[in-house]
């Protein structure tokens, strides 16, 4: 009996509709009730308390960056993903991302073959180029970093750069990850053109990204967490604000206001730096230090009212046991992980998650990002 393959039906794909790449597994399902059965799967693993209604995504045009793995030959190049056999697939032409990656694709197509940039092989462990990372700003500015195995290439990548004359590129580096095994990036990064700064200004706040910098992969979703995230914290009104896992500064610099106290700790130095220079043009009394937001003091007269915490999947661990020890009044959690947030949610009982507000972050998959507070009962 003949088996129909399913299609896309939340965003017109033809990469899926071909079979050609079926990363979007939600693709298929209609996008409101992709919504209503995020809800439903997040409320029933986490504990009882007040829903606001989900914020929806863009279906499609909403990705700031591409992470796009290069394969094929330096004369036939694919950009886009690796099938299970190492060989590359196409996606160039991909919905989910914004629209000035998508036209930026050709010409660096044509900078992979001018410039001789041979494709890494990964069944043969031999080339030189691994992945080409193109992220947007909210301005159409574009920042590019591509992987390499070595600097071998570097020379000639230096001199066809004027390729992408036409491109608002603000910065051009060079990632060396030199070892055949599934990590994207290495330690060394070789700034080529611009001053290696992607400048996001998302809802009147300047932040700065850095190539190495975290940010949500989707803007116009982040723009409406920190909005809410904020508004939470302002309806507390409190004098202090810690916010632990802070990367370039977002939530803390969304909650800067006159005569509130505002730090944020994050173990990236690149990100404290960029950081500090969004609080100094946003004239925010807010401080930040590069350090491990797990072993924060969060004892004595200096400890904050509310704590903002925005981790990695793996979730607090154990500083949810130090935030229950401590006088900490209010967590607003950001989690982009339900299920180590129910983890610590349970680590911490005398902190009643009292609302939470979905945000879908990456529509077509069964991810999302949730905004929790919690309040000392």
């Amino acid at each position: 009996m003949p088996t129909t393959e399913p299609v896309s039906v939340a965003l017109d794909c033809a990469y899926f509709d071909a079979g050609r790449c079926r990363s979007c597994t939600l693709l298929p399902t209609p996008y409101e009730r992709q919504l209503a059965d995020q809800q439903a799967r997040i409320d029933a693993m986490l504990p009882p308390m007040a829903w606001d209604a989900p914020h929806a995504s863009a279906v499609g045009g909403f990705r700031n960056k591409a992470k796009m793995a290069v394969a094929g030959t330096v004369d036939a190049p694919t950009i886009g993903i690796l099938a299970a056999d190492g060989s590359g697939i196409d996606l160039q032409a991909c919905p989910l991302h914004e629209p000035p990656i998508v036209a930026a694709m050709p010409l660096l197509e044509q900078l992979v073959r001018e410039a001789r940039l041979t494709p890494y092989d990964v069944p043969s462990r031999r080339g030189e180029l691994k992945h080409l990372i193109l992220t947007a700003s909210p301005d159409g500015e574009l920042a590019l970093r591509l992987v390499l195995r070595s600097s071998e290439a570097v020379p000639r990548l230096a001199k066809h750069l004027p390729l992408l004359a036409a491109l608002p590129l603000v910065s051009v580096s060079v990632n060396l990850q030199p070892e055949h095994k599934a990590v994207l990036e290495g330690a060394d990064e070789l700034l080529l053109a611009g001053d290696g700064v992607l400048r996001m200004r998302v809802n009147d706040v300047p932040l700065r990204l850095r190539p190495r910098s975290f940010f949500q992969t989707n803007t116009a979703v982040a723009a409406a967490l920190y909005r809410q995230a904020t508004a939470w914290i302002d309806e507390a009104d409190p004098a202090s604000v810690l916010d632990l896992y802070c990367g370039v500064g977002g939530f803390a610099l969304h909650a800067a206001r006159p005569g509130r106290r505002v730090a944020g700790v994050e173990v990236t130095a690149e990100a404290i730096d960029a950081a500090r220079e969004s609080a100094v043009e946003l004239g925010a009394d807010a401080t930040f230090t590069v350090g491990d937001a797990g072993s924060v003091d969060l004892e004595g007269a200096g400890a904050p009212e509310l704590v903002v915490v925005n981790p990695p999947r793996r979730g607090i661990g154990e500083l949810a046991e130090r935030l229950e020890a401590s006088a900490v009044r209010r967590v607003v959690y950001s989690s982009c992980n339900p299920v180590t947030l129910a983890r610590d949610l349970q680590a911490m009982p005398s902190l009643v998650p009292l609302r939470g507000r979905v945000f879908d972050m990456f529509p077509h998959t069964g991810h999302a990002e949730v905004l929790v507070e919690l309040v000392r009962g």
